[in-house]
């Protein structure tokens, strides 16, 4: 493991065009779910324990070396929105140009061939990972990181939050970010001999809808 390696990959400036997207921030924010620090906490909690925990669990079964194709397919069956999935192969296709210019590897290159539209972007984060020497329980970290200081960043963006205040949120989530980076890890290990099947399908219908209505806008400030 190198921590160095760690912190580029997790580092918000890492050119992997996250910052394009709220992670669903926007669409909670003009439905009146996010007004203020507790509600992006509450909503950043709600992410976390569901698309979160699915996004890290699959990184970390890619850093193990089960096979991409069955991972990215996975990936498809637990994002029933259409809009989400366009948004996960854009930021997987993203993140893999970054990788290939960051780390180069066979697997990053064999990866780009057989998914040139872009792949599910946990599984291109898992494949990162293991080209930068990391482990499943980093690559959890970084899925289950992202999956919450996305929408804190695009908060203050959107409502003008106090910057202050939307890292005491991610600090608060600390610990349970821990933990299900944790989780996520013992579960890409069973997938190892269970099969993809033994991967998490946390499931979190409201940021299913809210991404369909926010897709159709005609204009907003995220791409998701």
């Amino acid at each position: 493991m190198s921590l160095a390696a760690l912190l580029v990959l997790a580092d918000g400036r890492f050119p992997a065009g996250g910052h394009a997207h709220s992670g669903g921030a926007e669409a909670a924010c003009k439905a009146g779910r996010i007004h203020d620090a507790a509600t992006l906490e509450d909503f950043c909690r709600g992410r976390l324990h569901t698309s979160g925990l699915t996004a890290a669990a699959l990184a970390a079964a890619a850093v193990l070396g089960l096979d991409p194709a069955v991972l990215d397919a996975a990936a498809d069956a637990r994002t029933p929105s259409p809009a989400l999935r366009t948004a996960a192969r854009r930021l997987g296709r993203q993140l893999l140009r970054a990788a290939r210019a960051t780390w180069p590897d066979p697997g990053l290159e064999r990866l780009a061939a057989a998914f040139p539209r872009g792949a599910h972007q946990p599984v291109v984060l898992g494949l990162t990972a293991r080209a930068a020497r990391l482990g499943p329980l980093d690559a959890a970290h970084v899925a289950a990181y992202e999956s919450v200081g996305g929408p804190a960043t695009a908060t203050v963006r959107l409502l003008g939050l106090d910057p202050f205040e939307a890292s005491g949120v991610l600090a608060r989530l600390a610990p349970e970010l821990d933990a299900v980076a944790a989780r996520a890890a013992e579960a890409g290990r069973r997938a190892l001999l269970d099969g993809p099947e033994a991967l998490p399908a946390a499931s979190s219908p409201l940021l299913e809808i809210a991404a369909e209505a926010h897709a159709d806008w005609p204009v907003r400030l995220f791409a998701s």
